[in-house]
């Protein structure tokens, strides 16, 4: 009696075979640029939330500057002479952005100076990639959402 089926030698070629398809088609596929967009301004909005933390507990007002390639927060040193620029910070050292070339603009001025105060005005920082747009919104109470731009 002869039995049908396939052999384990044919059952792993087609295995590999599948394998390489999927590994060429994961290669090919390039990441979605709003969902990189949305990364950069949530990680911007946690990383704001922990300046803002840093700077009423140490009182002195940390700055946040932006440009197309990346952003840094600065402040003044402790001893009055120079800027910090958190260079050996793991959390708030300069940063390039995940979605480039960025477009950053920040309402209602252009300067983010986070100070020791508990209330602090109404913020956005609208983030652009060419194609999308999202901004990032602070209330009075500190909390900071990212909402999509129409």
């Amino acid at each position: 009696m002869k039995q049908q089926g396939f052999t384990l030698i044919e059952l792993m070629v087609v295995l590999v075979i599948i394998g390489i398809a999927s590994a060429a088609i994961s290669l090919t596929i390039k990441p979605d640029p709003l969902h990189l967009l949305r990364k950069d301004a949530e990680r911007l909005g946690q990383l704001l939330q922990i300046a803002q933390a840093e700077a009423r507990a140490d009182g002195r007002p940390i700055t946040w500057r932006a440009d197309a390639k990346g952003f840094r927060f600065n402040r003044r040193s402790d001893d009055g002479s120079g800027v910090d620029t958190f260079a050996r910070d793991a959390q708030l050292r300069p940063r390039q952005w995940e979605s480039t070339p960025m477009q950053v603009n920040i309402e209602p001025r252009q300067t983010l100076v986070l100070d020791a105060e508990w209330i602090n005005p109404p913020l956005r920082v609208v983030l652009s990639d060419g194609q999308h747009s999202l901004s990032l919104q602070r209330d009075a109470t500190g909390l900071m959402r990212v909402v999509a731009q129409p």
